[in-house]
């Protein structure tokens, strides 16, 4: 298993949804910016959002373990291999996140003990 990488495409806010349900001056995501880089493998790295890991954390597991190394879904969502974009849950303050298989080994070792 390999650590993913993890990077901030965009903080979007849907406003005409944030205006007609958001609350009174609601912005984009404030929790992280853009360009913001974390590594994961089987955990959620320190300063990423709780939230954002829950929706995303399927594809970084997937990622971790060798999946992507062709395209995701038949190569009709990304064409390029050991990537995903994705985006967090928040349906007014969506952040849009890149995530990349690594060659960085994981924090824990799977080799069974004899």
């Amino acid at each position: 298993m390999n650590k993913v990488k993890i990077t901030v495409l965009r903080r979007t806010l849907q406003e005409d949804l944030a205006k007609e349900y958001g609350a009174e001056g609601l912005k984009r995501c404030p929790m992280l910016r853009e360009g913001q880089v974390f590594y994961a493998d089987y955990a959620k790295p320190e300063g990423l959002c709780d939230e954002a890991w829950k929706a995303i954390y399927q594809y970084v597991f997937a990622l971790a373990h060798g999946a992507g190394r062709d395209p995701f879904y038949f190569a009709d969502w990304i064409r390029v291999p050991g990537v995903a974009i994705v985006s967090c849950n928040d349906g007014l303050r969506p952040v849009i996140f890149k995530l990349e298989a690594t060659d960085i080994p994981a924090a824990i070792d799977y080799t069974p003990v004899e």
